[in-house]
């Protein structure tokens, strides 16, 4: 087949984000696609017209496809295994047969991709052991560790926001005391500001305009991240740690202040001070992580290379 390509497919609440890229990480084509949340499986057929949109623009159908969402990926990779609640239909969906492809379509935890994407071809190239956090709606997680993606025994490892910084807070979604996805989650910004700001991005504004409530509510959301991250270094030792998702978009506002804190509370042997960086991909990294599991299958035949 002239011109190989790959096309990475990532999942989300409302929208499927894909890309078509070549096995160097060019990117030949990329969109983003909504989808009426109250139509079954709407987002199972958006899938299937993005990657034939794809195929018609390249002439050619995709050599490799992988896919990303939401939920604990089965370990066999060919689907979602755990997903409640969200996206009907998806649990158990395979991949591989629904999209009538002779070649598996490998399947990814979203965050896992995420990660996987970064080190690819962003913030995280060239680390072996280092970690992710997208803060958005919720906090994602995963762990690369020795140059492998850690899965574990069921495919939680990795869901880092939900720690427990607070053994007496409120449970989370998963039951969690007190994590640092309730820290520092948009889905908490409305209880934790006492219905002042809407959302983390409204919250940010005001920060930038000095409005002092609103600095004291921001504050103690990145002192709680920062006890987070501090711990979860002290537990997997990385080079880095990789900041993605919405409210990392805060640069500075989020930055300068994380950065100040953990010069206070990381433990630093020898001087050793773990990398904090933002995130390169943005909305992407998940389709280049989906698309970049598919491409490794090609390369270590029925072994992904990073797990």
């Amino acid at each position: 087949m002239p011109n190989p390509y790959a096309i990475g497919i990532d999942l989300g609440g409302s929208s499927v984000k894909a890309i078509a890229v070549r096995p160097s990480g060019e990117a030949l084509a990329r969109t983003v696609r909504a989808f009426p949340p109250d139509v079954p499986l709407a987002w199972a057929e958006t899938i299937r017209q993005i990657i034939a949109t794809f195929e018609r623009s390249r002439r050619t159908p995709a050599r490799w496809i992988g896919l990303s969402a939401p939920g604990l990926a089965a370990r066999d990779q060919r689907s979602i295994a755990y997903m409640p609640a969200r996206l009907e239909g998806l649990e158990h969906l395979d991949w591989t047969t629904y999209l009538r492809r002779r070649a598996r379509v490998p399947v990814l935890n979203d965050a896992h991709a995420a990660l996987v994407g970064e080190a690819w071809l962003g913030s995280a190239k060239g680390f072996q052991n280092v970690f992710l956090l997208t803060l958005g709606t919720g906090v994602g997680g995963a762990i690369l560790s020795g140059g492998r993606l850690m899965r574990g025994t069921i495919g939680r490892a990795g869901h880092l926001g939900h720690v427990s910084i607070d053994a007496f807070g409120k449970p989370d979604i998963v039951g969690t005391p007190g994590s640092l996805e309730g820290a520092i989650g948009n889905c908490t910004i409305v209880e934790r500001s006492g219905r002042r700001f809407t959302s983390t991005h409204e919250l940010i504004a005001a920060v930038k305009r000095k409005d002092p409530v609103a600095e004291k509510i921001w504050m103690e959301s990145v002192r709680k991240l920062a006890v987070g991250i501090c711990s979860l270094i002290n537990v997997l030792d990385p080079e880095a740690v990789i900041i993605g998702g919405g409210i990392a978009r805060a640069g500075r506002a989020l930055f300068d202040p994380l950065r100040k804190l953990l010069a206070e509370m990381e433990w630093r042997p020898g001087g050793h001070a773990t990398k904090i960086i933002p995130a390169r991909l943005g909305e992407f990294a998940g389709a280049f992580g989906a698309a970049h599991q598919a491409l490794a299958r090609r390369r270590s035949g029925t072994k992904d290379r990073n797990g």
